[in-house]
């Protein structure tokens, strides 16, 4: 279990990767314009998270970074809390499982992507009538979004016996907010999902909710270490119809399925993750 610093990685999300998910959380008329292979494939990789250049990786690199929306160079990722945006109301969890991979280039072109880590991660959303572009609604600013501080090393096969959970905890009580999933019901992921994403980093136009990803990669000197949360499981009745408080407690939860539902729960509710978990709980502040 390790905590991985994402201060240097280029920082994503894939939209659209849990059938139903987009539908529930009212997203999906906004992709209409963005083709697909097959009715199953994800819609768009976003950014959440775009490292800016120090002067030492040179001014050559640098002349490219206009390309990148200012916001998305502040660090967003906080493991303990989340700050509410500031006149906004509907703000969700989304429960996802993310991946650290090692990131191989010649010249400009993404050639492979190795999956190093991975762990619960928190993809906190805006729901925004009007605003086209997800990272709009992803990256308000520092601690508004989540990665768990145990990280998971990647074995061969360990993924097959792996479950995602998420719970809101307020007023002292926990609610299931998304559907308790397996990490291979990902409608993409393993082969699949990495020859998908290098063909997005390398080849994403700037589309309805999608962005030109390749030049911000190019803008941030071409990153040897990015991050991916694989997508948001579909909620439960309860994560459809509430939204976040102050004094709301986020928690995502990665963890092999020899634990019981509810041995998960009680190690959210004692805050002590065991070996192979990874547990991200976030308090919302104002």
């Amino acid at each position: 279990m390790e905590t991985i610093d994402l201060t240097g990685a280029a920082c994503f999300g894939v939209a659209g990767n849990f059938t139903g998910h987009l539908e529930q959380a009212g997203e999906a008329e906004n992709f209409t314009a963005i083709k697909v292979l097959d009715a199953a494939a994800p819609k768009a990789l976003f950014p959440t998270y775009i490292p800016a250049l120090t002067c030492d990786q040179g001014a050559s690199m640098a002349s490219g970074a206009a390309a990148v929306p200012s916001f998305l160079n502040i660090f967003p990722f906080d493991a303990e809390k989340i700050v509410f945006p500031k006149g906004e109301q509907k703000v969700q969890i989304e429960p996802e499982m993310a991946l650290v991979f090692d990131a191989k280039w010649q010249g400009q072109k993404l050639l492979a992507l190795e999956a190093r880590f991975f762990g619960a991660s928190n993809d906190v959303s805006i729901r925004k009538e009007g605003e086209l572009k997800i990272s709009v609604k992803k990256n308000w600013g520092p601690s508004s979004k989540g990665f768990s501080a145990q990280a998971i090393k990647v074995e061969p096969g360990i993924f097959d016996r792996y479950r995602i959970a998420s719970y809101l905890r307020r007023g002292g009580k926990l609610f299931e907010y998304g559907e308790n999933s397996p990490v291979n019901g990902y409608s993409y992921f393993g082969k699949k999902l990495n020859d998908w994403l290098l063909d997005k980093f390398n080849n994403q136009k700037d589309i309805g909710p999608a962005e030109d990803i390749h030049s911000y990669l190019a803008a941030a000197g071409f990153p040897k270490k990015i991050f991916v949360s694989v997508g948001a499981t579909r909620y439960s009745d309860f994560g459809k119809e509430n939204f976040l408080q102050s004094g709301d407690d986020s928690i995502v939860a990665v963890y092999p399925d020899l634990y019981s539902k509810e041995k998960i729960e009680e190690m959210i509710l004692s805050g002590k993750a065991a070996e192979g978990v990874s547990l991200l709980c976030q308090r919302v502040v104002l």
